[in-house]
């Protein structure tokens, strides 16, 4: 890392900063040395253009000029070879992309605890106190970081050595889509930083569409014919994942950088530390170029948090940009790592939202949507009203006890409630104007199977043999968290239902490479990469197998619970419900779930079905009923990292039916860091700062081989 000029470019210096000359020699009358000393200096004059213009909002030059320098730029990197990965021509689009990869976050994108009212924030700053004390530091000393949440879809951006070099979506918040190329575009995301930054800086951002710049682009596409985006934030995270990036160069999208994922220092004695507090890192995104949101505030207290939050809410409809609330931040960085998060978010801050917008309209219809589980919601087909800037047409109306309480009906004027990306749904009758309550069916509106009530909720009773739970069944097969079928999305599904060829779950193995690639948009490639996607199935974990059969309350956590305790699929076909509650985490009400599903005949021939297939799940490897061999990594904490012989997945249900701990960040409790291929930077830096050995997967191997657990799984 070296030392440079906090501005891109020096007026003093570079020509073409402050009234910059736009009458060039002809291209063909350059030498080649002549042609790369100009294209340093346009692009550097070119990265400070931009940055005055996108980042400060204080352009000294006017558009034609920016033009022209632009475009002589592009023309002497075309003629002499000159093109860099970073050169600003690069936002106008690379070639398109096959498909979004997705890659491992330095760090995890962790989610924010919220809530709508202000005793929910005391309550917050409550919890800072008490934490604060327990870890010696003085509560009475506390300050939040106030800013704005803005409603758009949020990016991890990664510079090395001040460079750009990749972005990637939220996701998971471990894994998201590699959207470098597309980010590469964006004007406000520098593709250099200034000053002296660090070695590694990782940030979180939110990429939106300006207010102003949305309608306007609406307008465009009404006017080309083609349907206009619902709102600003499904038009900045439908741009950000289109596969052509000169498309996404097209779009007017912004960014606001908010915080810190790494922040890796230089080795030498220049090294860049990393402030201390979160406002002087906020600041240092000022020194790098790295635009940020200017309302942001400091206070002392939770009340002048609370203050702040209501006047930002009075602000907001004269602001460019969406936003749903306020995020209040504990300032001291060291205090914030004292408390440490939880595994979804971090205890040290805290969003503030906005009180949900609503509006009024007139039911014109009922439907009746079949989910996945067979649980029936019944949907209000709406007289599309604006609400809170959303043009909404559909509102779920839950169950039919909701309907039964609001006493509601086709025809009935009623209230539409809306917040964030919560479904809209109506919480009251504002006039009555039908006779009677809406009549729930009797029967599945798909596959015509008696509908039962369970409580308040409605449910198919055809199970696996109802097509649109069939659907949905496939889909959640296919999940990351379940058997990871890549390529197996809702398309897919739907485009193999529709031609006949999945009638039920097990004939998903039953297709072949022939029935696939005479299909339109299939070709003998994808063809066969899907076959081979679904080979790779065929043993999987005990675990990944029940938490791909969709079980009614039973997610990927339960799945392993439920693993451990049985160890065999057949032992856990047979056991009942007492057995089932004897298994962590699974009370009275989960346990009747599992019953009722494995009990249901369409359910139990389709699991029969894919074992006649060849998809047997590991058994003994995960979960067993020896004492001695359930306890063996008893004690031990790993975390993994980077990809192995086989999905993290199965690690983490060796480790854990083993009664070891998997989890997903580096502390001082981790005893273990498995290093695979391609491994993220963040958590080998934390096992380092933290003291924890690193080990690659052959090492691994060997240390559950000296505790008698076997590494890979042995299929049998």
């Amino acid at each position: 890392m070296t030392n440079s000029s906090p501005r891109y470019a020096d007026p003093d210096e570079n020509p073409y900063v402050e009234a910059p000359p736009t009458d060039f020699d002809p291209v063909d009358e350059l030498s080649e040395g002549a042609a790369e000393t100009q294209a340093e200096l346009l692009r550097a004059a070119i990265r400070e253009h931009d940055h005055r213009y996108y980042v400060e909002a204080d352009p000294i030059i006017d558009d034609e000029t920016y033009d022209r320098l632009f475009t002589r730029l592009q023309r002497l990197e075309s003629a002499f070879g000159l093109s860099t990965e970073n050169s600003p021509t690069g936002r106008v689009g690379g070639e398109p992309l096959a498909e979004l990869a997705t890659v491992e976050h330095v760090a995890p994108m962790l989610s924010i605890d919220n809530g709508v009212d202000a005793d929910a924030v005391r309550d917050f700053d409550e919890r800072v106190r008490s934490g604060l004390a327990g870890a010696g530091f003085d509560p009475d000393e506390r300050r939040y970081v106030c800013e704005p949440k803005f409603d758009g879809l949020s990016v991890e951006v990664v510079y090395e050595d001040g460079e750009y070099v990749r972005a990637a979506t939220r996701g998971d918040g471990r894994v998201g889509d590699d959207v470098t190329e597309q980010v590469r575009t964006i004007r406000s995301v520098p593709g250099r930083l200034r000053g002296d930054p660090p070695d590694l800086l990782a940030v979180r951002g939110e990429a939106y569409m300006p207010r102003d710049a949305f309608a306007a682009y609406n307008e465009e596409l009404i006017e080309r014919g083609e349907e206009p985006f619902a709102n600003p934030r499904n038009a900045a995270a439908g741009t950000l994942r289109q596969l052509d990036p000169e498309v996404v160069a097209e779009r007017p999208l912004e960014v606001f950088f908010f915080d810190v994922l790494a922040w890796e220092p230089d080795t030498d004695d220049r090294a860049v530390s990393r402030p201390a507090t979160h406002r002087d890192e906020l600041d240092a995104f000022d020194a790098f170029g790295l635009r940020r949101n200017g309302a942001v505030e400091l206070v002392d207290d939770v009340e002048a948090a609370i203050d702040y939050r209501d006047r930002i809410l009075e602000e907001r409809d004269g602001l460019n940009y969406e936003i749903d609330g306020v995020v209040i931040k504990l300032n001291d960085r060291a205090a914030c790592e004292a408390l440490g998060s939880t595994s979804r978010a971090p205890r040290w801050a805290f969003a503030y939202k906005f009180p949900p917008r609503t509006a009024t309209t007139t039911i014109r219809d009922v439907t009746v949507q079949v989910g996945r589980t067979g649980r029936l919601t019944p949907v209000a087909e709406l007289d599309p009203v604006d609400v809170g800037g959303v043009t909404v047409s559909r509102a779920t109306l839950h169950n039919p006890a909701e309907i039964e309480a609001l006493g509601v009906n086709v025809g009935d004027r009623v209230r539409i409630y809306r917040a964030g990306d919560v479904i809209p749904y109506v919480p009251e009758v504002v006039e009555k104007r039908s006779d009677g309550t809406y009549g729930f069916p009797e029967e599945c509106p798909v596959c015509g199977a008696p509908v039962e009530r369970d409580g308040p909720l409605a449910f198919c009773s055809g199970g696996l043999g109802c097509p649109a739970q069939l659907d949905r069944a496939i889909e959640h097969w296919a999940r990351r968290d379940a058997l990871d079928v890549e390529g197996m999305g809702p398309e897919r599904v739907a485009d193999l239902r529709e031609r006949g060829l999945v009638e039920s779950l097990p004939e998903l193995y039953d297709l072949t490479v022939e029935d696939l690639s005479d299909l339109d948009g299939w070709g003998e490639t994808s063809a066969r990469n899907l076959i081979e996607e679904l080979e790779s199935t065929k043993r999987p974990s005990l675990g990944a197998f029940l938490a791909g059969l969709g079980i009614p309350d039973v997610g990927a956590t339960t799945a392993r619970a439920l693993a451990r305790e049985f160890g065999d699929l057949d032992r856990l076909l047979d056991a009942d419900e007492a057995e089932l509650r004897a298994v962590d985490d699974v009370g009275p009400e989960v346990a009747g779930s599992i019953r009722e599903f494995l009990a249901t005949p369409e359910n139990r021939a389709a699991i029969e079905g894919l074992r006649e297939r060849g998809i047997e799940p590991e058994s003994g490897d995960v979960g067993s009923n020896d004492d001695e061999a359930a306890d063996a990594l008893a004690g031990l904490t790993f975390v993994f990292t980077g990809s192995l012989s086989t999905t993290r997945r199965v690690a983490e249900d060796v480790v854990e039916g083993h009664g070891g701990s998997a989890t997903g960040s580096v502390s001082g409790n981790t005893d273990y860091l498995v290093v695979g291929e391609n491994p993220g930077r963040s958590k080998r830096d934390d096992a380092e700062a933290n003291d924890v050995p690193v080990i690659d997967e052959d090492e691994f191997a060997e240390v559950l081989a000296d505790r008698g657990v076997t590494w890979p799984p042995v299929e049998d």
